[in-house]
C-alpha cells in the first residue's frame, strides 16, 4: 500500500506522477510536467527552483533563461545531442546529468527518437542544486537544504511491472523505488517523487535507477506542514 504524505512524516511530500498536468510547449515539440517548484505556482520569472519532466518529441532550440542554471538528465530514450553556445557536446546518454547555463544558446537533437528529460532549474543567488544517479541502496544524510528522490525507468525496456518483495512487505517495481523516512515507507512507481525537508535522514532502495537531487541556498522555502 502506498503511503500518503501525512503518513510519511511532517514536512515530507510524496509527489505522484499520476497527479501532474502536462503543459504543451508553444512550439509543439513536447510537453512538460512540473514535479515541484518554489514558491508554489511560481512562473518562469519568479521561481527560485523548479524540477520537472519533459517529453521531447522532436529537435529544437531551448528558450533562453538568463540567471538560471540548468541540470538536464535524460531519464528515458536513446539520448540527446546538445550544442551549447556553439560547442557541440558528445551525445548525452540516459542517466547522465549535464549542467549548463540557462542563458546559453542551446540546441537539442534527438539521437534516435523521443526522450523524457528530468530538468532541474535554480535561480542564481537564490538556490543551487546537485543531481546524482543512484542504483541499489543508499542512505540520504540530513542536510540544511532539501532533497528530492525521483524514480526513473530502469533502462531494461520492460517498463513498470516486474516486482520484488522486500523485508517489511514493501515492493520495488521496475522503474520504481522505496524511500523510508521518519519510520514510514513510501513506494514509488516510475516518475513518482519524494521531497524531504532539511534535517531529515532517509534510506533509498531501488533495483532500478533513481535521481537524488540536493537543493541548497536561500530560496528553498519552508517545507509544507
Amino acid at each position: 500500500m502506498r503511503e500518503t504524505r501525512e503518513q510519511m512524516g511532517e514536512g515530507v511530500r510524496v509527489l505522484r506522477a499520476a497527479e501532474r498536468t502536462a503543459a504543451p510547449w508553444s512550439n509543439g515539440g513536447g510537453v512538460t510536467r512540473e514535479i515541484a517548484a518554489h514558491p508554489d505556482g511560481a512562473g518562469w520569472d519568479t521561481f527560485d527552483w523548479r524540477i520537472s519532466l519533459a517529453d521531447v518529441t522532436r529537435d529544437g532550440s531551448y528558450s533562453p533563461l538568463p540567471g538560471i542554471r540548468r541540470i538536464l538528465t535524460v531519464a528515458d530514450g536513446a539520448g540527446l545531442r546538445l550544442t551549447v553556445d556553439g560547442t557541440a557536446h558528445p551525445p548525452l546518454p540516459r542517466h547522465t546529468p549535464f549542467a549548463f547555463p540557462g542563458a546559453a544558446a542551446t540546441d537539442s537533437r534527438l539521437v534516435a527518437g523521443p526522450v523524457v528529460n528530468l530538468n532541474v532549474m535554480t535561480r542564481e543567488g537564490r538556490a543551487g542544486a546537485d543531481v546524482r544517479i543512484v542504483r541499489g541502496t543508499c542512505d540520504l544524510a540530513a542536510t540544511p537544504g532539501r532533497t528530492m528522490v525521483v524514480a526513473l525507468p530502469d533502462g531494461t525496456g520492460d517498463g513498470p511491472g516486474g516486482t520484488e518483495a522486500l523485508p517489511g512487505g514493501a515492493v520495488v517495481t521496475s522503474g520504481g523505488a522505496v524511500v523510508t523516512a521518519d519510520g514510514a515507507t513510501a513506494e514509488l512507481g516510475c516518475y513518482d517523487a519524494v521531497l524531504l525537508p532539511g534535517g531529515v535522514t532517509a534510506r533509498l532502495r531501488t533495483d532500478g535507477v533513481a535521481a537524488v537531487i540536493t537543493l541548497v541556498g536561500e530560496g528553498l522555502g519552508e517545507p509544507e506542514r
